[in-house]
């Protein structure tokens, strides 16, 4: 994305604006700062601010987020969940990673069960759900129209997943990628957070697994795991049911050492 002539990177406004201070970060408290103050994508930035202004009718009680949404879980969890997430009425209201709509509900339910989130549902941030070993982030921090960003808007949000996967290195030994777009989205993230990616890359599909070795700055090996998106569209036509998304969860628990691993 090419900078506009005169415009100043360290504003929020500007395009150039995750890319200057996503690799800066020091801490994931900081990134998650950031990551809320973006204004970088127009389009985005118009639709979210829009939403939570007119509201739907079942929230004109509530006061909507309407911004990015930051990543949600342990700053050492050694086990990563990316996927498409802030919906409209959902992640852009509460201001939580998959919280407040149907996807969420059915992701939070399947955590549960393999031992990795305190409660089987997220309704808001006050609603005392905690995360055990496992951090929910985002390609796209803004919740799309029609719930597509575009190219230039995943590009542009880029930094910021890879600045998190490069902070979560330390501890971090396994991803679940959730849907296809989470996976095209990850596996250059990755690669932008320091960390060699195979050749050819690794296809995506429900239940897809991968394992990038160890390597300088990173001193677990990391397995990706594939599983279709928790979307309304998925799990009521029954493309993605609960068992299978747990099992999924819980291999990569497992993998990542956590408890809830069979």
């Amino acid at each position: 994305m090419e900078r506009p002539r005169g415009r100043d990177a360290s504003r929020s406004d500007d395009p150039l604006f995750p890319a200057r201070h996503a690799p800066r970060c020091a801490g994931l408290d900081e990134l998650d700062g950031l990551v809320a103050r973006c204004r970088a994508c127009p389009r985005l930035v118009a639709w979210r601010e829009e939403v939570a202004r007119v509201k739907r009718a079942a929230f004109q009680d509530q006061e909507y987020w309407g911004r990015p949404v930051p990543g949600f879980g342990p700053a050492d969890a050694p086990l990563a969940v990316v996927g498409l997430a802030p919906a409209a009425h959902g992640a852009n209201r509460t201001g939580r990673m998959f919280t407040g709509d149907t996807a969420g509900d059915f992701l939070f339910a399947a955590l549960y069960e393999v031992g990795l989130a305190s409660q089987p549902t997220s309704r808001h941030t006050g609603d005392g759900l905690t995360l055990r070993g496992v951090r929910l982030t985002a390609p796209v921090h803004c919740a799309p129209p029609a719930n597509r960003p575009a190219a230039d808007e995943r590009d542009a949000c880029r930094p910021w997943l890879s600045a998190e996967l490069r902070l979560l290195a330390p501890s971090l030994r396994a991803v679940v990628a959730l849907g296809g777009f989470g996976w095209q989205a990850l596996l250059p993230a990755i690669r932008g957070s320091g960390r060699p990616l195979p050749r050819p890359w690794p296809a995506f599909g429900h239940g897809a697994h991968a394992v990038l070795p160890a390597a300088e700055g990173f001193p677990y090996p990391l397995h990706l795991l594939g599983s279709y998106h928790p979307s309304r569209r998925n799990t009521f036509t029954g493309r993605l049911t609960r068992p299978m998304l747990v099992g999924v969860l819980r291999r990569a628990a497992e993998l990542a050492d956590l408890p809830g691993g069979r």
